[in-house]
């Protein structure tokens, strides 16, 4: 689809991605196999941080007119886990190889075929935004400023594609490397014209058109989580998430913000902060089932440092690649669990460049939906 630049966000919000500090050196690549050396095991390490903003680039050469390349598993199925480890206060910890993790298959331990560290991988970004007036119209100038910032953030040779929905999806940015196409999709947006806000059917059709693409997906879904208007219900879209291939979706809810809105101006009662509540909770579902992350900003300053955070998150991640013992195309959903041990097998001892012991956590999609043989 063709888009329309205008000049809808102030010339100073290129200024304000302008800045930014110099970017951290990037932690070198994990050895294939095998683990980490010597006693004290991996040490902390800060995870890396998306290149500071510099404004819109010049467009790189035109892409090629086909979106990325697709590949199938039919005949001998593999699941791709993206896996972060990091300490409580968001150091990654980096020098993990093959021999240092644990998957388990409901309850099985499974081979694991290769763990990749996707420093430098090409990644498929889709920014999917909410754009209707009903819920958060007050709100669109900071969401639309802080995905302006998150599209800087994007390495020059990662798919990026722009979805808004209201009743339907619209695609207002097919995928492209070319950064300013996005910011031109950006500043095309004006005043929602739609009460609806269509989710699920949304969500789902996203998610169809991401599942065959080559390579580790991500979904950046800004929105209140509210389901106003769709054909499936939560049942259907539980379904089709578990059935998503190797697409991670990070929520930006916006509930909290508009809700705190509208009880200072006694637009909301009871039933409409639950219905904020249980909108959270469905986008935490999203998040929790495909490995990625769900964040609530608290008000309108805190957008930036959001959409920093999943940059980073997103390039400081392994990816785990295993074959099911399992190997029956039946459709069925299968939990997965996701460790992290020494070289001796035992629980890994994490210290920082101090030679402290610090704590750490795993996060990783919990489970996927088998495919289905056909026939």
């Amino acid at each position: 689809m063709k888009n329309r630049a205008c000049f809808a966000i102030p010339l100073f919000v290129l200024a304000l991605v302008a800045l930014g500090a110099a970017q951290q050196q990037n932690p070198a690549p994990p050895p294939a196999s095998g683990g980490p050396t010597g006693n004290s095991g991996p040490i902390v390490i800060p995870r890396k941080q998306p290149a500071p903003s510099t404004g819109p680039l010049s467009a790189p050469p035109a892409p090629k007119k086909t979106t990325p390349a697709y590949r199938y598993h039919v005949n001998v199925p593999e699941v791709r886990i993206p896996v972060i480890v990091e300490t409580d206060n968001g150091n990654f910890i980096g020098h993990l190889g093959k021999n240092n993790f644990r998957v388990y298959e409901n309850n099985k331990l499974q081979p694991i075929t290769a763990v990749n560290y996707t420093d430098q991988a090409p990644m498929t970004v889709v920014e999917m935004i909410e754009y209707s007036n009903a819920q958060w119209w007050p709100f669109l100038y900071h969401i639309l400023e802080a995905s302006y910032d998150f599209t800087s953030q994007l390495e020059p040779h990662d798919w990026v594609a722009l979805v808004t929905y209201d009743l339907r999806p619209h695609i207002k940015v097919d995928f492209t490397h070319n950064k300013q196409a996005v910011f031109a999709g950006l500043n095309s947006l004006f005043y929602p014209g739609f009460s609806e806000s269509d989710l699920y059917d949304s969500l789902s059709w996203v998610i169809d058109r991401l599942n065959g693409i080559k390579g580790q997906k991500v979904i950046v879904l800004i929105s209140t989580g509210i389901n106003t208007f769709s054909r499936i219900n939560f049942g259907d879209i539980q379904k089709k998430v578990q059935s998503a291939h190797n697409i991670a979706i990070y929520p930006v809810a916006i509930g909290w913000s508009i809700r705190q809105y509208m009880e200072e101006n006694g637009y909301i009662g009871p039933m409409g902060e639950m219905n904020y509540i249980v909108a959270n909770n469905q986008l935490r579902y999203f998040a929790k089932w495909t490995g990625g992350r769900f964040y609530e900003p608290r008000f309108e300053g805190a957008y930036p440092d959001v959409f920093h955070d999943i940059a980073a998150s997103v390039r400081n991640q392994y990816i785990v690649t295993y074959r099911p013992t399992n190997t029956k195309l039946d459709g069925t959903y299968r939990k997965i669990k996701v460790e992290v041990v020494g070289n001796d097998g035992k629980k890994l001892r994490i210290v920082n460049t101090k030679g402290k012991k610090v704590d750490y956590k795993i996060i990783a999609q919990s489970g996927y939906r088998a495919q289905v043989a056909v026939r």
